[in-house]
């Protein structure tokens, strides 16, 4: 304790040494200068600097209430302009709290596994595109018949194969692992755009879930705003679902 009292001494006494030197400043008569007034000119100014330094406490220690904070914290993402939900479309509480709950161990389990999945190697088939190529992403992700809007004929939407340039590649762990934040963030945006204007199809689903099971916390601007964005507009298209007494 002794030692470290003498340490904080010895580094004061070498401030007090240095700072003249870095801020050399002309004597000053004790009655003409009052530390309680304005200064006049800039020497009075760094000694009033000089003066309120010397002044503070060498630690401070912020006082916190440890009730205050929350032992679980999360996130609020304002739905404002969300359309309300037809009569029977709109979920229970329960179904809810069920999804909610589901997707927290989802995005637990990637956290987990993420490290893993990024390091395996992706087959040569899978080519992901570049961070900046919107068309890119929306063809890997959507694929070529519905990004060219290729109409299939039965048989093909019985068995569509496993042609994933022309059906859209699943988000497998081992390709959104590799995704850093700001592609993760890029990929949402180039799919919002998508949806913005075109019909939702199960691709589009799939890889929104998969997204946002990805994102890390704290969220970054960019995914708030995106997130409200995909909420307005899934509301919009349950607004123009019919039940089927409304279609009898």
């Amino acid at each position: 304790m002794i030692s470290n009292r003498k340490e904080r001494k010895d580094m004061k006494s070498d401030v007090e040494e240095l700072m003249p030197r870095l801020l050399p400043l002309e004597s000053c008569d004790t009655e003409e200068y009052n530390s309680n007034e304005p200064p006049r000119n800039p020497q009075e100014y760094l000694r009033q600097v000089q003066r309120e330094a010397s002044l503070c406490p060498d630690v401070v220690v912020a006082q916190i209430d440890p009730k205050k904070l929350k032992k679980k914290q999360s996130v609020n993402v304002s739905i404002t302009g969300c359309l309300a939900a037809p009569q029977g479309f709109s979920p229970s509480l329960k179904w809810q709290q069920q999804q909610v709950s589901r997707f927290s161990e989802v995005r637990q389990s990637v956290n987990k596994h993420r490290q893993h999945w990024k390091s395996q190697f992706l087959d040569d088939n899978v080519v992901m595109p570049k961070s900046e190529d919107e068309d890119g992403w929306k063809r890997f992700c959507l694929g070529e018949n519905v990004c060219l809007d290729i109409q299939l004929k039965e048989e093909d939407k019985v068995n569509p194969g496993l042609d994933y340039v022309k059906t859209g590649f699943p988000p497998f762990l081992s390709i959104v692992s590799k995704l850093n934040q700001s592609t993760i963030s890029a990929v949402l945006e180039y799919l919002m755009n998508w949806f913005e204007e075109r019909d939702f199809v199960a691709q589009l689903g799939r890889w929104f879930y998969a997204l946002l099971a990805c994102l890390e916390k704290p969220l970054l601007p960019e995914a708030h705003s995106l997130i409200r964005q995909l909420a307005r507009r899934c509301s919009a298209v349950r607004a123009n679902l019919v039940t089927d007494t409304e279609l009898l």
